[in-house]
This record gives C-alpha cells, sequence and structure tokens, in this order.
C-alpha cells in the first residue's frame, strides 16, 4: 500500500479544518488518494461538530493512514494545542501551524509520506508569532535547504486543467516590477519550470510561451524596451539550450483556447499577469504548485476565507484538486526517479 500525502492543517481560525473534513466526505465518490491531517484533534472535533458533521477521527501514524483511510480521517496530532475560534485569526495558534508544515516536509522528506499539501495560512498572526518568512512558499524553500545543505529556488505554479501558469515576480508592487525583472531570473524560473514539467508533470518536451512585459509585448521598442532587452535574450538562450520556448508574446492574446493549445505553461512577468487568467479559467479546480523543491506540494488556490470559517459554506473543491494532482505528480515523480 502506498504511503498516504501529509496535509497540513494550514491556520485553524480559517476554514482549512473545515474543506479537510468535507474532502474525507467525498473521499469514496471521487476515490480520492489517502490523506492524513497534522493537526490539533480537539479542534478537529469541534469544528465538525460545529457545522454538523459526521466524520470519525481516529490518531494514526504515517505508516497506518492509508489502512485507516476509509474508516476514519487520520489524524497525525499537534504537540502544540490551538484554541477553535473560526474567523478570529490568534498568534497563540501559531505555533501549531509551523509545526504542521514542519512535519508535513519532514516526513515527506523521509519517504514517509508521498507529498505535501498545504491547506491556507493567514501571515498576520504568524508575523505576531515571530515567523520570520514571507510566507508558505519562502518557509517551505528554507527547511528544503535545510535538509539538502543548499539553497533552493522556489518557483510557484498555479496549475488547472486549462491552464498552467508561473510568475516570474509575485508578491511586489506592481511599479517595482521593471526594476527587479532581469534576464537570469527570467532564465531561472524557466529552467525549474520546464524541468517539473518533465519529472513531475511527465511532459517529454516542454513548450514554454513566455509573455512580455509591456502591452503588445513592447512592439519592437515602441512601449518599453523590457521586452526586448531583458525578455527577449533569456528567451533566445533558453532556445539554445535546447528548451521550446517562445517570446516576448503579447500577454493579451496568449490566453484564448487556440493560443493555449501551443504550450505547456505560460510564464509571466508579474503576479496578476498569471494569476487573473488561471483564476479565471479554473477557480474552483485550479492549484498551487510549488516547483523547485525536493518533494512534492501543492496547496489550494484560494486563502484563509475567514469570513466564511465556521459557517459551511466552503467548498472543498480546490483541496480535492491538490490532492489529486499531488497525487499524480508524486506518482510521476517517483517513476522518473525510482531510487528517490
Amino acid at each position: 500500500m502506498k504511503a498516504a500525502l501529509a496535509v497540513s492543517s494550514g491556520d485553524p481560525s480559517g476554514i482549512g479544518p473545515e474543506i479537510a473534513l468535507a474532502a474525507w466526505l467525498q473521499r469514496e465518490a471521487l476515490q480520492l488518494p489517502a490523506f492524513f491531517l497534522i493537526a490539533d484533534l480537539e479542534l478537529i472535533a469541534s469544528r465538525a461538530a460545529q457545522l454538523g458533521l459526521t466524520v470519525p477521527l481516529q490518531i494514526a501514524t504515517p505508516e497506518s493512514a492509508a489502512a485507516i483511510f476509509d474508516q476514519a480521517l487520520p489524524i497525525l496530532p499537534l504537540k502544540n494545542r490551538q484554541s477553535d475560534r473560526p474567523g478570529v485569526p490568534l498568534a497563540e495558534n501559531a505555533a501549531g501551524t509551523i509545526e504542521a508544515i514542519e512535519q508535513a516536509v519532514a516526513l515527506t522528506l523521509s519517504g514517509r509520506s508521498r507529498a505535501v499539501v498545504t491547506c491556507p495560512i493567514a501571515k498576520k498572526p504568524l508575523y505576531e508569532a515571530g515567523f520570520k518568512f514571507p510566507g508558505h512558499t519562502e518557509f517551505l524553500a528554507h527547511l528544503a535547504s535545510e535538509h539538502l545543505g543548499y539553497e533552493v529556488t522556489p518557483v510557484m505554479m498555479l496549475a488547472g486543467p486549462q491552464l498552467r501558469a508561473v510568475p516570474v515576480t509575485i508578491h511586489i508592487a506592481l511599479n517595482k516590477v521593471p526594476a527587479v525583472l532581469d534576464t537570469a531570473t527570467i532564465l531561472t524560473v524557466c529552467r525549474i519550470t520546464a524541468l517539473a514539467l518533465k519529472s513531475q508533470f511527465g511532459i517529454a518536451n516542454p513548450r514554454l510561451a513566455i509573455a512580455g512585459l509591456n502591452p503588445h509585448a513592447g512592439e519592437g521598442g515602441s512601449m518599453g524596451m523590457e521586452d526586448e532587452v531583458i525578455v527577449r535574450p533569456a528567451v533566445e538562450t533558453l532556445r539554445a539550450e535546447g528548451i521550446d520556448a517562445r517570446g516576448p508574446l503579447p500577454a493579451d492574446t496568449m490566453f484564448h483556447a487556440a493560443a493555449r493549445a501551443t504550450y505547456d505553461a505560460a510564464i509571466c512577468m508579474y503576479h496578476d499577469q498569471a494569476l487573473i487568467p488561471a483564476k479565471t479559467l479554473g477557480f474552483d479546480d485550479s492549484v498551487n504548485v510549488t516547483l523547485g523543491l525536493p518533494f512534492v506540494r501543492t496547496s489550494p488556490d484560494h486563502g484563509t476565507a475567514f469570513d466564511i470559517a465556521g459557517s459551511g459554506k466552503a467548498k472543498p473543491d480546490s483541496l480535492i484538486a491538490a490532492l489529486r494532482l499531488a497525487d499524480e505528480l508524486a506518482l510521476n515523480r517517483a517513476s522518473q526517479n525510482p531510487g528517490a
């Protein structure tokens, strides 16, 4: 029996606990891969009771989780207890949130789980508790770097049934993008993406469509020179390395159906250039995938949704998609690296 997926519970004041419960309830109908939830057992029981959900919970080890999964939701209990206050983010819960992520990563790196799936976190309560990383992705990269002994570069992909989109720059103000963007960064992101498309997505010859920064990809420099002096040299280098890359392409014509059929991933220059089309085309079933790590990590493409936490309105669709994609990517990675 293959190892289960490790799911970190996220911020317990958000919808993480309830989408995990809701996903388990659909395990049979949707034939979901086995997973265990790293969480405060009493908090999960409390949230299930609040929502009127009949979900048997059972303390599990990573090794026993798959055998338990059909009958009960396997829980790997946290050492750091948490308070169940839906919609009220609490700094006192931060230690448990961090512990769940650390446990998921450690168990996956050791082979005791197949992949990491993370429920959403909120940055403010973590910062209030002394958390020193900008977010999930950077913390995961730190944990991976500590394990490997060298620094890894994480790359964010939003993957849905109709589009895989990768932003080169992420959480920075739009007016800072031209100053931060450089050829070397584009090359790094594209190389990591191409490698992941091969090793995790099972695409033998990945095709990358690389967006321009400016309207009409700069139109030969008449609308800004960045596309000619920064983006185009990156595309030429990638092609010289044997990577099927095209660009810089006008972003306004990259995302209709016929255009999407010509590439496997869209490389975009800034956050919204990637995430607007990705979420428009797959709001409920897109998945946040972190590339460049020595393990598979997926996450729902939404946040903590404090405003509806505890109300029963949260939909588990994106978490279900994240579980399925994590299972698929882990299988592909294992087939590409049998000794890993």
